[in-house]
């Protein structure tokens, strides 16, 4: 097989040249910034001073109890944002496509405008909603009792308060893709299960679940590695706060590298970051991807 791969180079060469606009690009600002970081995070690297110390920013990360708060919220994150983003999507899907096309096309504008809109501008709004005093949230409670609440200031409601934020700006890409999906599914299997006597729960599971899979997949790796990087909802709406209860891996680094100056030990946590976005996005595969073909 070694043997013949120059040959099957040679033979697309045609393929690597039209990719090359593309490739370079990618190599210039993701590949080699990654190799630079990983390189980083063996030094302590300052503003004006870098001296290289092996592994000890990765050993002085594990006693880190900052750093520990920000893997935990982060895994909050994914693990309540991912499944209910992706579940609120295809159940919208199948609600909205069998509607007619205007119907679908209002949807999926109305549900996309908030992925192609400035975070900043999604989480000011978000701040009137979540205002103590004047805010809209806290209005609506108490037109039926219900006293204020510091929604961003105490610590067992700021997170959950941050990933519903989450979760309002990225139903839309997972539902673009799931009525795409929908419509590739031949419109004979439900005639079909129809005549046998199927309901809309038995298509449902036994149709049109399994041929999404595909989609499915893609849908929850792409937003599990998003909300890996959750950063501006964070640095605009708390810093972090309360207590560090909504410290998240990507702004903790933003802070140690442009707040404290310590790139170096910020590089080690950018690596932590990839090695734990790569190992869950292998588990999704092995878990969720052995009846998906490729």
């Amino acid at each position: 097989m070694l043997s013949t791969l120059p040959r099957r180079i040679w033979a697309a060469r045609w393929a690597y040249l039209f990719l090359l606009p593309a490739m370079v690009p990618f190599f210039v600002f993701i590949v080699l910034p990654i190799l630079q970081g990983l390189g980083l995070s063996l030094y302590d690297a300052q503003l004006v001073a870098r001296q290289f110390i092996g592994f000890d920013n990765f050993v002085a990360l594990a006693k880190d109890e900052v750093f520990r708060q920000a893997i935990l919220s982060t895994i909050y994150f994914v693990v309540g944002v991912v499944p209910i983003t992706v579940a609120i999507a295809l159940l919208l899907a199948v609600t909205v496509f069998p509607l007619s096309q205007g119907v679908q096309s209002f949807f999926r504008l109305a549900f996309y405008l908030p992925v192609v809109a400035s975070g900043v501008v999604l989480s000011i709004v978000w701040l009137y909603i979540y205002h103590p005093t004047y805010g809209l949230l806290n209005y609506l409670l108490s037109l039926v009792g219900i006293p204020r609440v510091e929604w961003l200031g105490r610590t067992e409601t700021a997170l959950p308060s941050l990933a519903l934020v989450v979760v309002s700006w990225t139903i839309g890409q997972p539902l673009i893709l799931f009525l795409a999906g929908l419509g590739g599914i031949p419109l004979d299997l439900y005639d079909a299960a129809s005549i046998d006597g199927a309901g809309s729960w038995a298509r449902f599971w036994y149709i049109t679940f399994p041929l999404l899979k595909p989609t499915t997949l893609f849908n929850l790796i792409t937003q599990t590695i998003g909300v890996f990087q959750v950063f501006v909802v964070v640095l605009l709406m708390t810093r972090g706060g309360p207590m560090n209860t909504t410290q998240t891996i990507v702004y903790r680094i933003y802070e140690t590298a442009f707040t404290f100056f310590h790139f170096g030990y910020a590089s080690a946590m950018g690596v932590v970051l990839l090695v734990i976005v790569g190992l869950v996005a292998v588990a999704q595969f092995r878990l969720l991807g052995q009846e998906v073909e490729y």
